[in-house]
């Protein structure tokens, strides 16, 4: 199931930036981190691509959400400033942003590229 992270679920489970100036991923499993916001129609069109993943990538790929209007500061801690931005966290290695609506295909691509996921 997709997860909406708030700023301190987002240091707990994937970097505490207040704690740590080098990445350090908190997590145990890769993560797909999705900036949106409710009025962006790109967003919507990706959401239930996100569901889909979560179902089939379960105990794989953890899938979590971060609403720029609500969680600001974490928007500008990773410099958002267009939505949907997607932030593809491996467990080891740094994290590699995408931005726009992205396809199913693309996002199962970048799994297996980028986590070693299938």
């Amino acid at each position: 199931m997709v997860e909406h992270l708030t700023l301190e679920t987002f240091k707990s489970k994937v970097f505490d930036f207040e704690k740590n100036k080098d990445w350090t991923f908190e997590g145990t499993r890769p993560c797909i981190i999705d900036f949106y916001a409710d009025w962006c129609g790109p967003c919507k069109m990706v959401a239930p691509i996100l569901e889909e993943l979560a179902t089939e990538y379960d105990g794989k790929v953890d899938i979590y959400k971060i609403d720029t209007e609500k969680e600001r500061e974490l928007a500008g801690v990773f410099g958002i400033q267009s939505i949907p931005s997607l932030l593809f966290v491996p467990v080891d290695g740094q994290p590699q942003m995408a931005q726009g609506a992205l396809p199913k295909d693309a996002f199962q691509k970048a799994f297996a590229e980028i986590f070693k996921v299938e």
